[in-house]
């Protein structure tokens, strides 16, 4: 490729910071997308850092303009910027966005690979909401039998986002949790253990894969959803099994595209079956000993390597026997975890090394704020652990004052995401409005917008309606869709209360045609402004919701633009199908719909 170019990253927290660690003895240069505080900003200098959010499709378009390449510290950008800079400038995004699309959806990305001969639990989508969803949880509950594991598509990591359905008791709570989250459900499987393999992968100028280059497979463990602990080599598990999972590995990601390392997460059975269970397109918390095990080639190297498509090894041979890593994770206290730090710039032994790195983060509980690497030049594995233990356990405490403290919200064995704050509020004069106000929600759920629905009625509720309107600013609410029929006063009354914008929909009544109720809303006096869509129109709400968020959420302006394209290319589509077909036979179509 030449000089090296700037490489632009989205996204500056503990992954970005040591991927400039990287970068610095290379004379690489990381232009960085993020918070001005952000970890890897505090570490590393360049004139074309970018202060704002890294899902800002503006400012990826300005960084994009001082960079040669585009990468990514997590998966969850808008693809929409990301493939406009590839098709229409000069500038690589690596990994491609196509594969970041693809991963994003995790029900979609298992169904890619399921096709594609890659062995993954079987699995099932979900409807929606309401009615629809507890039904379709029945019928998984039918085809799969207790338990079965229900999982968000999106927006879900280190397991958050996961409910594992033990019996019908939990259908009611999966509503509760999930009905507002485009989810799946997936078989479960009883694992023995976790694995995972870093794969390295190249590209030529047009896109066709040059070379994979699979690291040593790593064990991973899990507490209450994050990793806690990594080793190298995995733990009771037999070469064969190893060499197996790197084999898996590299045939998913040869299934992808762009350039950079993937990180391939595999469930191995009690048979010493390997199932893929996941794919993160960037360095991962499991690579990370890989910095002191494979110095040559730590993962973060690794990635600004292959994205520059320069000079890769022929394998990845570790330095060391063996080698652990343990997360430092936030502790009740903010200075909960300075103990474990002290003890590990303490600790050393006979051809053992342990490593500390921290990520320049505030402490919270549960937040990974650094991580410690071991490494062993002839101890095995189970020595290492034993070396190792007196950090283990001093995590361990400080993992129990968590779980002691916040008992009633940690569930380590059914452990959900918290539902997203809702923005949009949805609310009713009276629940025969649902019907009319389903479309709106259904809309909201596929722009992933987080809502939430009530009932409240401005003549028979009339104070629990002005509390509602008045603290749901507090709550973070954003926008408040009020329907309602007949003499329609929840939407005005509701504008009275609250600073925040309301839009009102008209519900067609028993009388009048919903006529009463649309100018019962339009015709609000000057000073308590309500917007109003059409009779019965929630769909318009929604999306007119939507457009208010994006004035200031970029993700939703860009989402809205590709709707909008989307709608256009309907349209397009439907005039060029009528000038091929004549009147007749155009209609007689529409009427098999």
């Amino acid at each position: 490729m030449g000089p090296n170019p700037v490489i632009g990253l989205l996204g500056g927290g503990q992954l970005g910071r040591l991927l400039c660690e990287a970068a610095a003895p290379l004379d690489i240069q990381i232009a960085v997308l993020d918070a001005d505080n952000a970890p890897a900003k505090q570490i590393s200098q360049s004139r074309y850092h970018i202060s704002g959010s890294y899902k800002d499709a503006e400012k990826i378009r300005e960084l994009a303009t001082h960079c040669g390449v585009l990468s990514v510290e997590t998966e969850h950008i808008d693809t929409t910027v990301l493939e406009e800079i590839a098709k229409s400038t000069k500038v690589a995004v690596h990994p491609s966005w196509r594969t970041l699309r693809l991963i994003q959806d995790k029900y979609e990305q298992k169904a890619y690979l399921g096709d594609q001969g890659v062995p993954i639990a079987e699995q099932m989508a979900i409807e929606a909401s309401g009615d629809a969803m507890y039904a379709s949880l029945r019928d998984v509950s039918a085809k799969f039998g207790f338990p079965w594991m229900l999982k968000a598509r999106k927006d879900s990591y280190d397991g958050r986002g996961n409910l594992k359905i033990s019996s019908e008791a939990d259908l009611d709570r999966a509503v509760v949790e999930f009905g507002s989250l485009r989810c799946y459900a997936e078989k479960y499987v009883p694992f023995e253990r976790e694995l995972s393999v870093l794969v390295i992968r190249t590209e030529d100028g047009e896109g066709r894969m040059k070379r994979l280059v699979p690291y040593p497979a790593v064990e991973t463990v899990h507490e209450d959803n994050i990793c806690s602990r990594v080793y190298m080599p995995p733990r009771a598990t037999s070469i064969p099994v190893c060499k197996r999972a790197q084999q898996v590995a590299c045939s998913v990601v040869e299934k992808l595209w762009g350039r950079g390392i993937f990180a391939v997460e595999i469930f191995v059975t009690k048979d010493n079956e390997i199932l893929v269970n996941e794919i993160a397109p960037r360095p991962h918390n499991s690579g990370h000993l890989f910095t002191e095990a494979v110095p040559y080639m730590s993962q973060f190297k690794a990635q600004l390597t292959s994205i520059l498509d320069e000079p890769l090894p022929a394998e990845l041979d570790p330095h060391v026997c063996s080698s652990m890593m343990l997360n430092i994770l936030g502790g009740i206290n903010f200075d909960s975890h300075l103990p474990l730090i002290e003890m590990a710039k303490s600790m050393y032994g006979n051809k053992m090394a342990v490593y500390l790195h921290l990520y320049g983060k505030e402490p919270r509980p549960g937040r990974k704020i650094g991580h410690i690497t071991i490494t062993g030049l002839v101890a095995n594995i189970t020595e290492l652990e034993e070396f190792g233990q007196p950090l283990v356990k001093m995590a361990s405490e400080i993992r129990q004052e968590r779980i002691q403290a916040h008992s009633k919200n940690l569930r380590p064995e059914q452990a959900v995401i918290k539902p997203p704050t809702p923005l949009v509020l949805v609310t009713m004069g009276s629940d025969s409005d649902l019907p009319v106000l389903k479309p709106g929600l259904d809309v909201l759920t596929e722009f992933g917008v987080p809502w939430e629905v009530d009932i409240t009625s401005a003549h028979r509720t009339p104070l629990k309606m002005g509390e509602v309107a008045r603290q749901a600013a507090a709550r973070g609410i954003k926008i408040i869709i009020a329907a309602a029929g007949g003499a329609a006063h929840l939407p005005g009354m509701l504008a009275a209360y609250t600073p925040l914008p309301v839009i009102g929909i008209p519900v067609k009544a028993t009388h009048l045609d919903g006529l009463d109720s649309l100018l019962s809303i339009v015709q609000m006096p000057r000073g308590v402004p309500t917007a109003t869509v059409g009779i019965n129109n929630s769909i318009n709400a929604a999306l007119l919701a939507i457009r208010f968020l994006g004035a200031f959420i970029p993700a939703f302006h860009e989402k809205m633009k590709t709707y909008q394209i989307q709608i256009e290319k309907q349209v397009e589509d439907k005039a060029s199908l009528l000038r091929k077909i004549d009147v007749d036979a155009y209609l007689a179509k529409m009427n098999k719909k």
